[in-house]
């Protein structure tokens, strides 16, 4: 298993080709929840202690929709928020980011979704959720704007919206729509465990619609968790109990450590980007946005190991500097900025 950090030339990585599907222009749909995060003024406290909070958008398909649009790609989000200021807010910031925002609804009844959200001193994070239902809940089959879903080459969603009808069967309907039209499916499961009604609902929710995917990125206290405490290390367990048929791309993040990868054909580490980590709230979106805006303008990557492990080393420099500022939206950095700091990493 290859696990020396990426050096020498970074050329060979396309990330300005306009390639992707021949029939349709590299568009990346993101699918789920867009909130708001409640985050604490003061760090490496627990949510009870927190002397006061600041609001900032998140979601994790919207901080993915972002950070494509952020560095050059194009991005469109679908999902539901509440008629209600936090909601218009986070129209208008999707907007703001290029990001096409024509398939967000607004709920009249149900109010935007609410998280709070913080990093203990522990370096444990905490979260508390406000979502009896929230907007996010209620998108419809009805509401789901099927000719953006067409339009997509890859269509990324999570396992959030799998918890609550109606918006389960809405995801379900998108993704067939997305699969039909020849879209890519992009599954990163986001566990939140508080929000299922239980560990084994959540194992089974999110396991249901795993053979679906055409890529999967997953964290190893998902593979922990999914595998109910397998080695999340071990490669065996990984191929055996979590790469299916339909894989084309196995991603697993390991923060600090950087991530793995598996297809069909090889697997691998690339090592991460050192940094000084201030917040890591959003660091897995940048990840898996930086990932998804290399396949989506060129998914033959996949196939090509060398330039796989360039795409991944720069998903790993956007990941790492994004922990260098606090927030996940306003902390996504520009291609520029990752460019430079992987320049300096394998000079």
């Amino acid at each position: 298993m290859a696990e020396n950090p990426i050096s020498g030339e970074l050329s060979s990585l396309s990330l300005n080709k306009n390639g992707g599907s021949a029939e349709k222009n590299p568009l990346v749909v993101c699918f789920g929840e867009m909130l708001i995060d409640f985050v604490p003024t003061v760090s490496g406290v627990s949510l009870a202690e927190a002397p006061s909070f600041k609001k900032a958008a998140g979601g994790a398909p919207a901080n993915v929709s972002v950070c494509i649009a952020k560095l050059g790609g194009s991005a469109a989000f679908i999902g539901k928020v509440g008629e209600d200021e936090f909601g218009h807010m986070l129209a208008d910031m999707l907007k703001e980011n290029k990001v096409n925002n024509s398939g967000v609804r607004f709920d009249p009844i149900a109010r935007t979704a609410l998280a709070f959200v913080t990093l203990r001193a522990d370096g444990e994070r905490e979260f508390m959720f406000f979502r009896n239902p929230s907007a996010d809940m209620l998108l419809r089959e009805s509401e789901l704007d099927v000719n953006l879903v067409k339009k997509a080459t890859i269509f990324h969603y999570g396992s959030i919206s799998l918890i609550e009808e109606p918006c389960r069967s809405t995801q379900l309907v998108a993704m067939s729509i997305a699969k039909k039209s020849g879209s890519l499916l992009s599954y990163d499961p986001n566990l939140r465990l508080a929000l299922w009604p239980s560990g084994d609902a959540a194992r089974k929710g999110i396991m249901s619609i795993w053979d679906q995917a055409d890529i999967v990125k997953i964290s190893e206290e998902e593979i922990s968790f999914l595998t109910e405490g397998a080695d999340p290390q071990d490669d065996n367990v990984v191929l055996k109990k979590l790469f299916h048929p339909n894989l084309r791309l196995l991603l697993v993040s390991e923060g600090k450590a950087g991530c793995r990868y598996y297809t069909k054909q090889f697997k691998g580490r690339v090592s991460a980007v050192k940094v000084e980590p201030i917040d890591t709230n959003g660091a897995g979106d940048a990840f898996m946005g930086a990932v998804l805006y290399c396949l989506a303008s060129d998914v033959n990557l996949i196939q090509d190991e060398k330039r796989l492990r360039e795409a991944l080393f720069f998903a790993n420099a956007c990941g790492a500097l994004t922990v260098t500022k606090n927030g996940a939206i306003p902390a996504l950095p520009t291609k520029d900025a990752i460019l430079k700091i992987m320049a300096d990493a394998t000079a």
